[in-house]
C-alpha cells in the first residue's frame, strides 16, 4: 500500500530480494512507480551471494540522486529483529532513517520467517512513525550497535502503534 501514499515528485526505490518472489514485488513496485534495487542482505556468508555488495552500492547511488530508499530492517531468517545494513547505509550515505510500519485492519498472516501479513480491502489502515535516527559517519561498532537496538525498539514500537490504531490486538502485530 506505501505507493499509493507516495507524494508527487517523491523518487523512491526499494531493495527488494533476488529469490524469485522477490520478481513479482519487483514488478509490481516498478508499475505502481517505485523503482528497485535488487538484492538482499545476510547475517553470514551469503551476503555477496545474495547480491548484497552489489545492492548496497546501488542504493548508495539512488540516495546520492535523491531518491528514498525504502528497505525492510530485519535481516533473513529473524523477523523482528533489525540488522546493521540499514545502519550502515545511513552511516555511509549521510541520510537518516525514517523508522515506518503501516497496518491495515483486515489482512492474512502468512506462517513463514517474518509472519509476511498480505493486506485485503475493504479494511483501515494506518501508518505510525519513529523520530528519525542520524547516523554520524564516524559511527563506531559499539555506536553502531547501539543505533540498531534504538531502530529495532522504534520499529517494534511503531509496529504496536500501528496496529492498536486499527484495532487488531498486539499478540497479531507478531510481538506476543
Amino acid at each position: 500500500m506505501t505507493p499509493f501514499i507516495k507524494r508527487a515528485g517523491h523518487r523512491v526505490k526499494a531493495l527488494i530480494s533476488l529469490h524469485r518472489d522477490g520478481e513479482f514485488n519487483a514488478l509490481a513496485a516498478e508499475r505502481l512507480g517505485v523503482g528497485a534495487v535488487r538484492g538482499s542482505g545476510d547475517h553470514g556468508s551469503a551476503f555477496h551471494r545474495k547480491g548484497g555488495v552489489r545492492a548496497f552500492k546501488e542504493m548508495l547511488r539512488a540516495l546520492e540522486e535523491n531518491y528514498n530508499m525504502a528497505l525492510t530492517a530485519d535481516v533473513p531468517k529473524r523477523s523482528r529483529v533489525a540488522g546493521l545494513g540499514v545502519i550502515m547505509l545511513a552511516r555511509e550515505s549521510g541520510r537518516p532513517i525514517m523508522p515506518v510500519a503501516m497496518a491495515t485492519s483486515r489482512f492474512i498472516r502468512l506462517k513463514n520467517w517474518d509472519r509476511t501479513t498480505i493486506n485485503l480491502p475493504f479494511g483501515r489502515g494506518t501508518m505510525a512513525c519513529g523520530e528519525l535516527i542520524s547516523v554520524p559517519s564516524d559511527a563506531d561498532d559499539e555506536m553502531m550497535e547501539t543505533l540498531r537496538m534504538r531502530l529495532e525498539a522504534s520499529l517494534n514500537d511503531a509496529t504496536r502503534r500501528a496496529y492498536a490504531r486499527v484495532g487488531r490486538p498486539e499478540v497479531e502485530a507478531g510481538h506476543a
